[in-house]
């Protein structure tokens, strides 16, 4: 069967490219022919980036510590994803790069038998800004080809759709052959907003064995680690560079990073260079090389589990809390969520049962994938 996956854009996003990677490497060793429907959003319009050079430039005239530009140019964005973006062609197949509103005419030459959505946040309205694309809505008056959600994700378990959104769009899932989602409270939103049935699936980085993962960093000979706490945090804070330090000292590790040197919108003095997001492979050895694990990320706190890696998951509410909660649920690690250094009680964490987690994760990984060999027929 020829498979079309639709999930965000393949970015700059560590655990989103590896999620899509995933998935279409589950479907390939299922027998099918896979390809990931390459979806760029356009660029952001000339009067919006004018807008805002004109808002930071006025803040900046009133002292503000802020950079007038934080749009990178084209140039600049590729730049900044050369390392990201040779990932991808190196292990993800694609479509043409669609910078349009996905239609079906705009496919048509790839023949797909089949769309598969998901994962990631991509039921999620503001990361989403095509949103009903999400919802297959150009397929709306195919009956011809199975039309499934994996692990589909909202992201958070508030409803954030409009009244309008929410009648359009359960029109559009009701014509899926079968919808999955990644967060045990999606199940429940599936059914109160949209009177649909989904089934609860893992996000599918946990369906590759760990030694996949170590192929690809052995492909690319990624030398080792430069320490032994790995910490991969999102959105910074003292609160969190706090509990990175309370580790460090009570393990006696020493921690390292592996994300950009600077952020683009950093208002501070920098060079081009010091932007670029590292390889995919060196944040993977991160894990490899890690004795313990701190991260603000949803993948963050998965591929911890995947590497069987000790790790607290600092709760990260503006990116979605009900992502972490419903994972470590599922293993029985919801200690390892915390929030602040007063969560953190050394005397109260017991090592990790990573003969239990396992099984778990051997169970929940057949489930899932019984779920894609019965509707990929």
């Amino acid at each position: 069967m020829k498979i079309g996956i639709l999930t965000q854009p393949l970015q700059n996003n560590y655990g989103g490219l590896l999620q899509n990677y995933a998935l279409q490497t589950v479907l390939t060793e299922l027998g099918h022919e896979v390809l990931t429907i390459n979806v760029k959003y356009k660029n952001i319009s000339l009067f919006r980036k004018s807008a805002s050079i004109l808002k930071r430039s006025l803040l900046k005239l009133l002292r503000h510590k802020i950079l007038i530009r934080s749009y990178p140019t084209l140039k600049e964005s590729e730049i900044i994803s050369e390392n990201t973006q040779q990932f991808v062609t190196r292990n993800i197949k694609t479509t043409k790069i669609i910078k349009q509103k996905v239609t079906e005419w705009l496919l048509n030459e790839y023949g797909f038998d089949s769309y598969i959505i998901g994962s990631d946040q991509v039921w999620r309205p503001k990361y989403s800004p095509q949103l009903s694309t999400y919802f297959l809505d150009f397929l709306k008056n195919n009956n011809t080809v199975k039309k499934l959600a994996y692990a589909a994700s909202f992201g958070v378990n508030d409803w954030e759709f409009t009244q309008k959104q929410t009648q359009y769009l359960e029109k559009l899932i009701k014509l899926f052959d079968a919808v999955s989602v990644r967060e045990d409270s999606a199940i429940d939103l599936c059914k109160k907003y949209f009177n649909v049935d989904a089934s609860h699936l893992l996000d599918p980085t946990l369906l590759l064995d760990k030694e996949i993962y170590k192929s690809l960093v052995k492909k690319q000979d990624v030398k080792m680690s430069p320490g032994n706490l790995f910490t991969y945090i999102l959105d910074e804070s003292d609160k969190k560079d706090a509990i990175i330090k309370k580790t460090a000292q009570k393990y006696d590790l020493s921690d390292f990073s592996v994300m950009p040197n600077n952020q683009f919108s950093d208002p501070s003095k920098k060079n081009i260079q010091d932007c670029i997001f590292p390889p995919v492979e060196e944040w993977i050895r991160g894990f490899m090389d890690a004795e313990f694990v701190v991260t603000d990320s949803f993948h963050g706190t998965i591929f911890s589990i995947i590497f069987n890696k000790p790790f607290f998951a600092i709760a990260n509410k503006n990116r979605g809390l009900t992502r972490f909660t419903s994972l470590l649920k599922l293993f029985n690690l919801e200690k390892r969520l915390v929030f602040s250094t007063d969560d953190i009680n050394f005397d109260c964490f017991n090592e990790i049962d990573w003969e239990h987690i396992n099984k778990i994760l051997f169970q929940e990984k057949q489930k899932s994938l019984d779920f894609l060999i019965s509707h990929l027929k």
